[in-house]
């Protein structure tokens, strides 16, 4: 019997718990975000997030380059990812990682105030200043699927709604 066949299977088999994908989210305070311009150059940024109805909402800048991606509907992948000083080994940082369409929330209606109202509640006074600039827009970054690593080989497909579908892919590393 191949021990290590086994273990593989076993692996396969042992699906991380949703509620670990959303652990995840729940300690993490910012978004690492890739846009790309018209022309298909990549920007990387971050901002901090708030979720509600499985949506993250960010607040952001037209001074940023990745505001205006994000305004226009481009592809978008977002990231959240286990804190360095945290994790136990620094290749298998635990990570869920989202494909994304996005929205521009209408300054002052309901939404608006009551997601600027959390990121405060979440983030400090320092909400209250931006949203009143007027360069700043909220946008909510809505999950289409993505895929969550929680270690070496445990990789696993996300629906929208963040669940865990299945282990991602059939191969294991190979060696030299």
């Amino acid at each position: 019997m191949n021990h290590t066949n086994t273990q593989d299977e076993a692996q396969k088999q042992a699906k991380p718990l949703t509620p670990k994908v959303k652990e995840l989210i729940a300690n993490t305070k910012s978004v690492i975000l890739a846009t790309v311009d018209a022309e298909g150059t990549p920007n990387s940024s971050y901002a901090p997030f708030v979720e509600e109805n499985n949506t993250f909402y960010i607040l952001v800048s037209f001074m940023a380059k990745h505001t205006k991606n994000l305004s226009e509907g481009r592809k978008t992948s977002v990231m959240f990812i286990e804190d360095e000083s945290a994790t136990k080994q620094i290749y298998a940082r635990e990570r869920l990682t989202i494909e994304a369409t996005t929205s521009q929330v209408e300054r002052d209606s309901e939404t608006w105030n009551s997601v600027v109202g959390k990121l405060k509640e979440a983030h400090g006074k320092v909400v209250d200043v931006i949203a009143e600039m007027k360069d700043f827009i909220l946008i909510g970054l809505h999950p289409v699927k993505g895929s969550y690593v929680n270690g070496f080989g445990s990789a696993y497909f996300v629906d929208e709604n963040l669940e865990i579908m299945e282990h991602r892919n059939d191969v294991n590393h190979q060696s030299k």
